[in-house]
């Protein structure tokens, strides 16, 4: 329980968005974000709000811990499909969070990797990544760089 505390608060988020999944590309999409972020349950729960004034959608996700796996499911859900997708599941060791599920990338089967990394007091890291190999390689596809906002004076 409380994994997520160090979110709580509102992050200036610079994400990259791979522009070709699978093909070997490197070239990344640039655009900005916020993220508005609350805990619950006593550090148990999490709950996020992202918003992406360039792509004209914004997100959720809620986190929710179970004490008895110790492990976190993680929901997503955005304003342009309207529902919640299933979770990933995983857990922090040694300061990182790795979280996976099994998805579809456009009608092709993929396992899906969130980390959460290098985190500070006013900064964070996240990165998805897709195997279409087994885990055996990964390819990110999805990188967010966290900066905390300072607090109004």
């Amino acid at each position: 329980m409380g994994d997520f505390d160090f979110l709580v608060g509102t992050w200036d988020v610079a994400h990259r968005r791979l522009a070709e999944r699978h093909v070997g590309s490197n070239e990344w999409i640039p655009f900005p974000g916020t993220c508005v972020s609350h805990t619950f349950f006593d550090g148990a729960g999490s709950f996020d709000e992202w918003t992406f004034p360039t792509l004209g959608f914004s997100g959720a996700t809620i986190r929710t811990f179970d004490s008895t796996t110790e492990q976190w499911s993680i929901y997503w859900a955005d304003s342009r499909l309207g529902l919640v997708m299933p979770p990933v599941l995983g857990r922090f060791q040694a300061g990182v969070g790795r979280f996976y599920s099994d998805d579809d990338d456009h009608g092709r089967p993929v396992r899906c990797r969130l980390t959460w990394c290098d985190i500070t007091p006013a900064s964070a890291r996240w990165e998805q990544a897709f195997s279409i190999d087994g885990e055996r390689t990964w390819e990110p596809n999805w990188t967010m760089e966290l900066t905390r906002r300072a607090a109004p004076r």
